[in-house]
Parts: C-alpha cells; sequence; structure tokens
C-alpha cells in the first residue's frame, strides 16, 4: 500500500479498561480498523493522565494502575479514516477523538 504524502492523523484517547461487549475498546479499534484495510494503528498505554472528569490515572496509584490512559493513533487518507468513523462514533462513549494532518514522509513494506 502506498500512502499519499498528504495524510491524516485519527487519534483517540480512552481508558484502558474501557469495553466493548467485554472485550477491550482499543483491541476492538485496531482490528476494525485491519478488516477495513487500514495502512495501520498503534496502541500506546500511557503512564499518567487525565481527562474531561478530571480523575487523575497513574501508574503509581495502585488503585488506579489498571485504567491507565490509552492512545491509540491511525494515519491513513481521510477517506479511509472516514471508513472507521461510524465504529468510533458508536462505541467511543467517552473520551476525546481528534484528525489533525500530517505529512507522510514514508511508508514502506519490504
Amino acid at each position: 500500500m502506498k500512502l499519499p504524502e498528504e495524510g491524516m492523523l485519527l487519534r483517540i484517547f480512552v481508558g484502558e479498561t474501557d469495553r466493548i461487549h467485554g472485550k477491550s475498546l482499543y483491541e476492538q479499534v485496531v482490528l476494525k480498523a485491519r478488516e477495513l484495510g487500514l495502512a495501520g494503528a498503534t496502541v500506546i498505554r500511557g503512564i499518567m493522565g487525565f481527562g474531561a472528569s478530571s480523575r487523575m490515572h497513574s501508574a503509581k496509584i495502585l488503585s488506579l494502575s489498571e485504567d491507565l490512559p490509552i492512545v491509540i493513533e491511525l494515519v491513513d487518507t481521510e477517506e479511509n479514516l472516514g471508513k472507521l468513523m461510524p465504529f468510533i462514533d458508536e462505541n467511543v462513549t467517552e473520551g476525546l477523538v481528534t484528525m489533525e494532518k500530517v505529512r507522510v514522509i514514508k511508508y514502506r513494506h519490504k
């Protein structure tokens, strides 16, 4: 797959314990992106953060360490990312979703 130089970055901020039908939300987002043929996805586990509720999530606080921040990043064309948006709208009930233009320098596979 070749990506154009101008792409889009879809970034989804959720909690580690967020679920869809008992399964990890972040895992389901990545699986859906793969099913739709998107260029790729990365899940990043944060060590500290807070969101709209201002509740602190940190690896340092034992009682909250199982609900760390999760960031899902996907880079593709705006059209391809648009295919994922109905799934995101339906299943990301708490969190933050952003999209921004990015310049793709290199995207290759041997």
